[in-house]
């Protein structure tokens, strides 16, 4: 991963050493915490069937499983646990419940780490540019589920057109969407056969229905920046409070990620404080804040017709980061 600062500048070979340390026991707390809040919010959910409740712990629920995909997330980097083999279990079984595949999003992450806002090779930009309406459907989870599922339909078809995907990782690719379709497919025949809705009342719902509240993080991390190969200004981090770091497992501090992605998530606020210590304030907004700039943004003109080269959206107070010299 390239960039046209050096990071050498930001923290010395000593520090990252220390930074990069694993560890079981922050992951298991992290990973337990989360599961722990899953399983009071589903037995919640189940007292409030039948009840206008239901629709607040399914809320709640919903919520939870859909920032799963932060442990995914961290899990395909294998910085959540020391034990490698920890990281491929459980980002397997949570790529299943987020119908993510745990190959096919690592590669395509990995793209976008490594090619981060080239829209021929970021993994996560390979799109057409939004338009308001392309982005208001994004961002209500209507066309990201649309192509989740259909996603994984296709490739379990053999039919791979990602051009992040290199030829040999085709064969892992195709299998794992396979296995994952017989799975599915084995819940729903369970589920007809023995007359149960638990599925869909503890999982496909509450995650489908609340993709909205997740999709605030997944746009705010480069939208509307720089398309430039500096991290400094091509990433964005988020303003936000504890419980929801907690949530996210502390990817609102983005910046800090994509500068050093092999830094466990539990460290990342002490390499955000040495990074901003050395190159200035990292760009920062509040999810609401950023969607209010974004929409007003695309209500003028379409993502094609603003800057590629330029931050175009900002705090309206802010000032712009500093930039680290080679």
């Amino acid at each position: 991963m390239d960039a046209s600062f050096s990071r050498r500048k930001l923290v010395t070979p000593a520090e990252l050493k220390a930074l990069n340390t694993r560890s079981n026991l922050w992951g298991a707390v992290q990973m337990a915490s989360h599961l722990g809040a899953i399983v009071l919010a589903g037995y919640l959910h189940s007292l409030a069937l039948g009840t206008a409740w239901v629709w607040l712990t399914g809320c709640v629920l919903g919520v939870l499983l859909n920032f799963l995909y932060a442990a995914q997330h961290e899990l395909s980097h294998a910085t959540v646990f020391a034990t490698r083999g920890l990281n491929v279990l459980f980002g397997r079984l949570i790529g299943f419940v987020m119908i993510f595949p745990r190959d096919y999003d690592q590669v395509m992450h990995f793209a976008h780490h490594t090619h981060t806002q080239d829209w021929e090779k970021d993994g996560e930009l390979v799109r057409a540019p939004y338009t308001l309406t392309t982005y208001l459907l994004w961002l209500s989870g209507v066309t990201y589920w649309r192509n989740r599922i259909f996603g994984v339909i296709r490739r379990a078809r053999g039919v791979i057109i990602e051009p992040f995907i290199r030829t040999e990782e085709e064969a892992k690719i195709i299998f794992e969407s396979r296995v994952h379709l017989a799975l599915y497919a084995a819940i729903f025949l369970v589920s007809i056969a023995m007359n149960s809705w638990a599925a869909l009342s503890f999982w496909l719902l509450p995650m489908l229905l609340t993709k909205p509240v997740h999709q605030l993080q997944n746009t705010i991390e480069h939208l509307g920046l720089s398309h430039e190969n500096d991290i400094l200004k091509n990433t964005r981090s988020t303003r936000t409070n504890a419980l929801m770091r907690w949530l996210c497992w502390q990817m609102p501090y983005h910046t800090a990620h994509h500068v050093f992605p092999s830094v466990p998530f539990w460290k990342l606020r002490q390499l955000n404080a040495k990074i901003e210590a050395q190159a200035g304030p990292v760009h920062r907004m509040g999810w609401i804040e950023f969607q209010i700039e974004v929409i007003k943004r695309f209500a003028q003109k379409d993502e094609s017709q603003w800057p590629m080269d330029e931050v175009w959206i900002v705090p309206r107070s802010a000032g712009r980061p500093l930039r680290v010299e080679a």
